[in-house]
């Protein structure tokens, strides 16, 4: 789960991570107290929302009055903002983060990941801060220093060193770097966290390391451990077809082609969504419903498929085993009695109870193109793609 820049400060403050004072704001009046709270000039307005290169999107503003708050705190909120992670849609912004200037002397990296194939975790940093990292890493990789951390022996402080020496950092900035790595590394580790990043990390002029910026990520298979962080997702930043999938426990992520699927078992998605591209289409999405899908969680899959405007036509491809072939097909014929098909549908469907699925697919009255094997779905994948 993604969370706000405030957000991930919030939990930074609760670690003692250095980071500028500042309140996050969801008006302009509140963005103009916030400023006046601050009593310091300037001050940066700052867009939230779970995308990157705010910034060069116009949505990072520096103020250098109360009244210019006011002004640039009207122009972002409300804005449409687009980023290279936003999309050509963009992402509407309803808050902004309101901190106090800094005076910097210089822009460091610094992030933490998981590496499953090395079961470790990884400390990356760079002096090349405030851009993005992928620039850096395929540009200057030489200039990203990386640290091992095995999960079992936890952080060294020869490990936390090894990333001053490499930053060049001078003894009095060593001095705050080591205790703020441990602070980031227990951090990532208590909240089950995918990524926590600080780009930029800022020296400021009178030599003090500050978290500018703060990215968290966390591991949504250990939300159900901190009930705090669930309270911090953001309903507005997400797909509404993916929230009304996740009411139903579906594993929906939309996409921007035009054949919808639904699929039960992860790698069968993956490999059905190359299906789909294989025939010439493109996959309108990613759908996994489980293997122990009920007909109540197929039917509200098939119709949060159908909802989406771009699905010219949809592909079924289910293997039999703890979703039986009769439960997916009970289940299809609910949701297209409810919703209605606008739309050609292809099943494939092998396994448990295939044959009485196909049976309840045959009587429905619906006009459904059943395939034979993975192949005859191909085929008539591509006369949708075709005629679409």
């Amino acid at each position: 789960m993604n969370i706000h820049e405030y957000q991930a400060k919030e939990l930074f403050k609760q670690f003692d991570i250095p980071i500028p004072q500042g309140k996050v704001a969801f008006s302009v009046n509140e963005a103009t107290e916030i400023a006046e709270e601050l009593a310091s000039m300037p001050v940066v307005v700052k867009a939230q929302i779970h995308a990157g290169g705010r910034g060069k999107g116009g949505g990072v503003k520096v103020a250098q009055s109360t009244q210019e708050v006011k002004s640039v705190a009207e122009e972002i909120l409300g804005m449409t903002l687009v980023t290279h992670q936003t999309g050509p849609e963009g992402k509407l912004v309803r808050k902004v983060l309101v901190e106090e200037g800094l005076e910097i002397d210089k822009e460091l990296y610094l992030g933490v990941v998981p590496d499953r194939a090395t079961a470790s975790i990884i400390f990356m940093a760079s002096e090349e801060g405030g851009m993005d990292i992928e620039e850096v890493a395929e540009s200057t990789p030489e200039k990203i220093i990386k640290q091992q951390v095995k999960p079992g022996d936890g952080l060294q402080g020869f490990q936390a060193r090894s990333l001053a020496f490499g930053l060049n950092l001078e003894p009095d900035l060593i001095k705050q770097f080591i205790p703020l790595v441990a602070k980031l590394y227990n951090l990532f580790m208590q909240y089950d966290c995918s990524l926590v990043e600080i780009n930029p990390l800022i020296i400021t002029k009178d030599k003090r390391l500050i978290a500018l910026d703060a990215k968290i990520n966390v591991d949504d298979n250990a939300l159900y451990r901190h009930k705090e962080i669930q309270d911090f997702r953001d309903l507005d930043e997400e797909d509404p077809m993916e929230v009304e999938a996740s009411k139903y426990n579906l594993n929906y992520i939309k996409l921007d082609g035009n054949i919808g699927n639904m699929v039960n078992g992860a790698g069968l998605a993956m490999a059905t969504m190359d299906i789909i591209k294989l025939a010439g289409a493109e996959p309108a999405n990613f759908l996994d419903v489980g293997g122990g899908a009920s007909a109540e969680m197929v039917e509200n899959g098939f119709r949060i498929i159908l909802s989406d405007k771009n699905v010219k036509g949809v592909l079924i491809n289910i293997f039999g085993g703890i979703l039986r072939c009769d439960i997916l097909a009970q289940g299809v014929v609910e949701a297209a009695n409810k919703v209605g098909i606008g739309v050609p549908v292809v099943i494939r469907m092998e396994g448990t109870n295939v044959e009485e699925g196909r049976r309840i697919l045959a009587e429905s009255g619906l006009d459904l193109k059943v395939a034979t094997d993975v192949w005859d779905a191909a085929s008539k994948v591509a006369e949708i793609a075709k005629s679409a």
